[in-house]
């Protein structure tokens, strides 16, 4: 659905208020990444008969010579709303969407919008359904979360605190890079995929910490970090961005104990959701670890323009995506750690 706003107030304080609800609609993520991998951001807006901003959809616009040129909404974001005063507004940001690709040459317009009716109601507009959405409501108790959750879910927790592992926040940032060497491991060897440079964790860190919207829970056991996760916060809703542990210390279950911490950190900052990150349809074992939890499922298609393209859109079951990390885990470390780096900005 398309995210209507309220009319209690003027629409531009309104829309104002919802933008500072969307993560990645924040101003300093969209510098981060402007600023890391030379994207141009693109804000486009409509304004209704009172002159007001009455909808808002940022795109970036992407030059690679490795992936082509492309607008994406936005890129290493999961789920980018648009925010319109109505449905006819929503539809104009469209429209605006797919002449800005036709000027730019672009190969494909990527809107990651969940949801939307003005999208859908579009004949030009291809729906992809690669994804759905997990979200995990908070309460002021976390005892109420705890009686909702699945036994098994209950006994890994409890194992993994008798077993002695600790989490602790991370409170600088030699804590940052910990989390990053975690964040290499896992993401080369075990997925097969290139990772964000280790920059992107520190600018991360420096632009969103001290304002309380990014937290790095880090799971510690006999003085070895053996696992990791990565929160961004804003409005109601913290979201798991990113998660990391040392395969050799699974048997722990470190990962269960920081998914329940985000939930009681969650809870005691007020927060009424914990948005658990989009997964891909097809990756059945990841999405019983979810339910397990007792997250609602929500649909999470993406649409496009003229045809559905880029890596997003590929599923990670189809040969070209086994091949490339089949491939990508052969590399050593420190080898995986600066190509990733460089290639990232051409895979948002």
């Amino acid at each position: 659905m398309t995210q209507t706003l309220g009319a209690t107030t003027s629409w531009a304080t309104t829309l104002e208020q919802q933008r500072q609800n969307v993560f990645y609609y924040h101003s300093a993520w969209l510098e981060l990444i402007t600023n890391l991998y030379g994207y141009t951001v693109i804000p486009l807006t409509t304004t209704n008969d009172a002159g007001e901003v009455s909808g808002y959809l940022p795109l970036c616009l992407m030059h690679s010579p490795l992936t082509g040129r492309r607008l994406v909404s936005l890129p290493f974001s999961d789920h980018c709303p648009i925010l319109a005063e109505s449905e006819r507004d929503a539809d104009n940001l469209v429209a605006q969407a797919i002449e800005l690709a036709h000027q730019h040459k672009a190969r494909y317009l990527e809107l990651r919008t969940g949801g939307n009716d003005a999208l859908a109601g579009r004949g030009d507009m291809i729906q992809g359904d690669l994804y759905v959405r997990w979200v995990m409501p908070l309460t002021n108790n976390p005892d109420t979360l705890w009686s909702q959750m699945r036994k098994p879910v209950q006994h890994q927790i409890k194992k993994s605190r008798k077993l002695g592992v600790e989490i602790r926040l991370a409170e600088s940032p030699e804590d940052v890079l910990h989390y990053y060497q975690l964040h290499l491991q896992t993401r080369s060897k075990k997925h097969g995929m290139p990772t964000q440079p280790q920059r992107y964790f520190l600018d991360a860190w420096h632009a969103f910490a001290s304002h309380n919207m990014m937290q790095i829970l880090l799971a510690e056991h006999e003085g070895h970090t053996i696992a990791g996760m990565v929160l961004f916060a804003a409005g109601k809703t913290v979201r798991y961005a990113y998660g990391a542990s040392d395969e050799q210390y699974l048997h722990l279950a470190p990962n269960n104990l920081l998914m329940w911490t985000a939930m009681t950190w969650g809870c005691s900052h007020g927060y009424q959701e914990l948005d658990m990150g989009r997964t891909a349809n097809d990756n059945e074992g990841l999405m019983e670890f979810k339910r397990r939890w007792g997250a609602i499922q929500t649909p999470l298609p993406y649409y496009y323009y003229p045809r559905i393209d880029g890596l997003a859109a590929t599923s990670e079951r189809s040969r070209k995506f086994r091949l490339l990390t089949a491939c990508w885990r052969k590399l050593p470390l420190q080898v995986a750690g600066p190509l990733g780096g460089h290639l990232y900005r051409h895979l948002g």
